[in-house]
């Protein structure tokens, strides 16, 4: 079975973070700039919440705040779940799905090392499934 390490084996190697007394705003510029919907709120190297497109819009707009003058501690998600490279794909997967979101951050020895999306499970269970597909192609044709 595939872990969280065979994904992050495939991914640039980076984490997007911003400080909790970012703005909102400064926080969206980032995200665009990225092409990201996620960042991680990081404080002296620990992991204190996660701040993701939901938030911005169930939190600032549906709220009519502003978000030149809101912080990201006011409104980011605190203490996300998180998991470690040894974690299977499928377990991940689970998680997120019964808990409704879409980013979970990888954790080992209280330091963020990656980040997974909902995108890259998905990724990951459709070509391990292309490959039972040719490896079970390839049986029946022999």
């Amino acid at each position: 079975m595939k872990t969280v390490k065979h994904i992050l084996q495939t991914k640039t190697p980076v984490v997007y973070a911003v400080s909790q007394d970012a703005s909102v705003l400064d926080a969206l510029q980032i995200m665009m700039e990225k092409n990201i919907s996620a960042l991680l709120i990081i404080e002296n190297e620990a992991l204190i919440g996660i701040f993701t497109e939901r938030d911005y819009a169930r939190k600032i707009i549906l709220h009519g705040r502003s978000s030149k003058d809101t912080l990201i501690h006011e409104v980011m998600t605190r203490s996300p779940r998180t998991v470690t490279q040894e974690e299977r794909i499928e377990s991940c997967m689970e998680l997120m799905t019964n808990n409704h979101f879409r980013h979970l951050p990888v954790v080992e020895n209280n330091t963020v090392i990656g980040m997974l999306s909902i995108g890259d499970l998905v990724k990951s269970i459709i070509e391990d499934q292309k490959q039972t597909i040719n490896h079970l192609q390839s049986y029946i044709n022999s």
